[in-house]
């Protein structure tokens, strides 16, 4: 009896294990050449954009084979799945202590950054400008589905171009 019980269990939390997963949908998946090119960051290549309600991942691959990846949420960015760091420890070290937290993740969604300060609406997107001594000098643009992000004292430079 206790034998059935526990295979019983045991093929509950199998099933609810498989069935359980979000599925990223098709419209959430978006094949890119992505660049990224930071004072601790140098990527250029095709990747790979994976969005949800709750997490936003970015993968980079170099002659097929992954080169980086990197796992955004609500809290944090884990880099390759092997460090994770808060996302404001994650703007210090990687771009800028004095970029807002959802920084990154809103550069690959596609959406304003800084709370749409700057912003200026285009026929096919928008583009933001954003400056402020000695911390910032950015000028950010989503327009048909290509996102530009350069800050001139940072030497920060993340280029996403749908394919």
């Amino acid at each position: 009896m206790i034998k059935k019980i526990g295979l019983y269990i045991a093929t509950l939390l199998l099933f609810n294990g498989c069935t359980g997963k979000n599925l990223i949908k098709k419209e959430n998946q978006e094949s890119a050449f992505i660049v990224i090119k930071t004072a601790t960051m140098k990527y250029a290549d095709m990747g790979f954009i994976y969005k949800s309600d709750s997490f936003v991942k970015v993968e980079i691959y170099s002659m097929g084979q992954p080169l980086v990846s990197l796992d955004i949420n609500p809290v944090n960015v884990c880099m390759s799945t092997f460090e994770c760091m808060d996302k404001k420890d994650f703007n210090a070290k990687m771009l800028s202590p004095n970029y807002p937290e959802t920084l990154l993740e809103n550069i690959f969604r596609g959406e304003p950054i800084f709370n749409k300060k700057g912003f200026e609406e285009n026929a096919n997107g928008f583009s933001q400008k954003l400056k402020k001594d000695d911390k910032y000098d950015i000028t950010y643009s989503v327009i048909s589905g290509k996102r530009v992000f350069r800050d001139k004292i940072n030497k920060i430079v993340i280029k996403v171009k749908k394919q």
